[in-house]
């Protein structure tokens, strides 16, 4: 269950979370109906392993929204439409006006949306009481929002923002190809994304490479700036940053599953506890690396 992605939100950590699993249940993942476009719920995050709707470690809580999307190809229900509104031109001798057309197009969905193909999804998310953090397994913010408004519907209310930067984070981003301090456990890695300040500026992309080379020097000498950048924290985690604080790649490293690999687990739920804990304890490390770092705003 190690996540890939992490979009961030900050919550007060007083957040009573006491019986959060059956407000899950009650807001549990419906089948989509005939005639929507997309259905969200929560869903057991350990699939057929594990029948709860959450699972907690140390005040933090596996949570997943489980979802349904009807796949309605815009190609063709264009193409229906335009054969309709042909057959009615030859018939009638006239074309129909804007709102007969979109009286067409909405039948026309009508009718597709019981017959389309049904598509599954999911989205993992780390609810940490104690951090008083939502971390979501997404790189996008609309999908991460979309499981932060599933929580705030099972909870009644639950006040969670963005990160908040006090500081720049393309200028500390910046500042740490350019020679400043990196935060304890922190060393460079091998990607970073470099753009020009100005309106439809230069943009470069640079993988696998040394970042304190002379290359990416010219660069920054030329003013391009730092919005992505890979790190490593204490060779345990790897992951890429960017100036929207969404962190990318994110990557547990020998270093840290070694303790999975060498243990012994009885089952797959046992395994996935294991994960589960390891993943807890590397995000709150990770978590309190980049608050020091980007002088996070707190949400109390």
């Amino acid at each position: 269950m190690f996540f890939r992605n992490l979009t961030l939100f900050r919550f007060p950590s007083a957040l009573d979370l006491s019986d959060l699993d059956p407000r899950l249940a009650e807001c549990a993942l419906k089948p989509v109906g005939a005639l929507e476009l997309s259905s969200r719920g929560f869903v057991a995050p350990m699939g057929q392993h594990h029948d709860g709707f959450q699972h907690t470690c140390d005040g933090a809580h596996w949570l997943t929204v489980g979802g349904e999307d009807k796949l309605l190809p815009g190609a063709v229900i264009n193409d229906l439409l335009q054969k309709k509104l042909a057959a009615i031109e030859q018939s009638e001798g006239r074309k129909p006006g804007g709102r007969a057309r979109k009286r067409l197009k909405d039948e026309l969905i009508a009718e597709l949306l019981p017959r389309a193909f049904v598509r599954p999804v999911r989205t993992d998310a780390l609810l940490d009481g104690t951090l008083g953090v939502i971390a979501v397994d997404t790189s996008s913010r609309k999908v991460a929002e979309t499981v932060v408004s599933e929580v705030r519907r099972a909870l009644g209310s639950f006040p969670a923002l963005p990160l908040n930067a006090e500081v720049a984070p393309r200028a500390i981003l910046t500042g740490y190809l350019t020679g400043d301090a990196l935060p304890d456990g922190l060393t460079l890695g091998d990607e970073c994304e470099l753009r020009d300040p100005a309106d439809s500026g230069a943009v470069v992309k640079i993988q696998r490479m040394e970042l304190s080379g002379e290359e990416i020097g010219k660069h920054l000498e030329a003013g391009k700036q730092c919005t992505r950048l890979a790190l490593v924290l204490d060779d345990h985690v790897s992951f890429v940053i960017g100036e929207d604080l969404v962190v990318r790649k994110f990557k547990l490293l020998d270093g840290a599953v070694d303790s999975i690999e060498s243990g012994e687990h009885d089952d797959i739920v046992a395994e996935l506890q294991a994960r589960l804990a390891l993943m807890t304890a590397e995000l709150r490390r990770l978590f309190a690396v980049l608050e020091t770092a980007f002088r996070l705003s707190r949400a109390e």
